[in-house]
């Protein structure tokens, strides 16, 4: 999100961003934390402002405002989680509407599909400005509760991937013209082509949070089978997260501490050095208990980018971008021999693995530029928005 608000901007959008929670603090890029335009920010200090809001609307929308907290806490979600981020993100959009008339605001964005596109919906019913919202990957599935009266009352519905649009079509039916693709590009720069030796022990690398639908188990389970087979290799874990702890007891109890190493969370300006070091990147991603799967993880693009060879799950989105045999591999999701065969493979023909990652390298460079993919998302924005108008980015979060 942050690069597409830059993007916009620079393109002569007159944007602002308004975000449901106040500032990260650490592992940004050195470009987030000195080029972000300004951000209003919510959160516990904005307490302060959100009362006064709240009497605003109340004195002026009362049946309106019920109907909203109606529509929050008479629907079904999926977990406390999400609904106390739909109560905040209702309590937020009270500020954000009055902000958006003080401001003129024309337009409202929600860069996910999940509590930030319920505050630019409840914040567009108060004002009659439009809004529309991306939906990505985590944010839809599993699907909230207001997902369909926020298509059903959305402009305009961009989606990371063509795998969702169905899916969008399912949970609300008839509003299948308001949808379009948008890809989540990456600056087309890169430190240079891996080498990619597969000289022993072959470097694999994988990055990501360590959090149930990565599928990081199941790359363990298949380093161990890798193992057992005598072949050499080293593989980077590089990333954080809840399920960490697991991750360390696993690789203890498989007998993998010589094998595997966590260097951590590694800031994104690092990241490069990874990728320049490694000989094949593997995404094991799953579909995890709570239904939550990633799209087309941005990594993936990163690697290519690298022309790093790409083991990934034939999983949502991921194959828009991987195409078995030709721009990398696919794997049956969560099946550790089927990864372990797909690393022996590519190790054993260099030249082949080589060439995927160069038609991979290729599709991204057409398909998921940056710069071509915002100049797409401002001809959206032109087309359904007055010339001159403000676009608001309404952020879940921020830096």
């Amino acid at each position: 999100m942050f690069r597409e608000v830059i993007s916009l901007a620079s393109r002569g959008l007159p944007i602002r961003v308004f975000t449901l929670y106040g500032p990260v603090r650490g592992g940004l890029a050195r470009e987030m934390r000195t080029g972000l335009p300004p951000v209003t920010r919510m959160g516990v200090p904005a307490l302060a402002d959100l009362l006064p809001s709240l009497w605003y609307w109340a004195r002026r929308q009362p049946r309106l405002l019920v109907a909203l907290s109606g529509a929050i806490l008479c629907k079904p979600w999926y977990g406390l989680e999400k609904l106390g981020e739909n109560l905040w993100a209702l309590l937020c959009s009270l500020r954000l509407a009055k902000w958006c008339r003080e401001e003129e605001i024309g337009h409202i964005h929600a860069p996910w599909a999940c509590g930030p596109a319920t505050a630019a919906w409840a914040a567009s019913r108060l004002t009659g400005i439009p809004f529309s919202f991306t939906a990505r990957a985590w944010d839809i599935h599993p699907p909230d509760g207001a997902l369909p009266e926020k298509i059903r009352d959305a402009a305009l519905i961009r989606s990371e991937t063509r795998y969702n649009i169905p899916y969008l079509d399912r949970s609300a039916p008839g509003w299948r013209h308001k949808m379009t693709v948008t890809r989540n590009g990456v600056p087309m720069t890169a430190a240079g082509a891996a080498a990619v030796t597969m000289a022993s022990p072959v470097r694999l690398l994988t990055i990501g949070r360590f959090v149930g639908k990565k599928g990081f188990p199941v790359l363990l389970q298949a380093c161990r089978l890798l193992k057992a087979a005598g072949f050499d290799f080293r593989l980077v874990m590089a990333g954080s997260g809840p399920l960490e702890r697991q991750l360390h007891r696993l690789v203890q109890r498989w007998g993998l501490a010589r094998q595997v190493r966590f260097p951590g969370f590694v800031p994104y300006d690092r990241v490069p050095e990874l990728f320049m070091a490694a000989d094949i990147f593997v995404m094991p991603c799953i579909i995890d208990s709570s239904m939550d799967r990633d799209g087309i993880p941005t990594v993936l693009l990163e690697a290519l980018l690298h022309r790093v060879p790409v083991i990934a799950s034939r999983l949502s989105g991921i194959p828009e971008l991987i195409r078995h045999g030709e721009t990398g591999v696919l794997a049956a999701p969560g099946d550790p021999g089927a990864l372990a065969r797909a690393v022996l493979n590519l190790c054993r023909d260099r030249k082949t693995a080589q060439r995927m990652a160069g038609r991979g390298h290729r599709e991204v460079m057409e398909r998921f530029d940056s710069r071509k993919n915002c100049e797409k998302i401002l001809a959206l924005y032109r087309s359904i928005t007055p010339s001159e108008t403000r676009v608001q980015q309404q952020a879940g979060g921020g830096p």
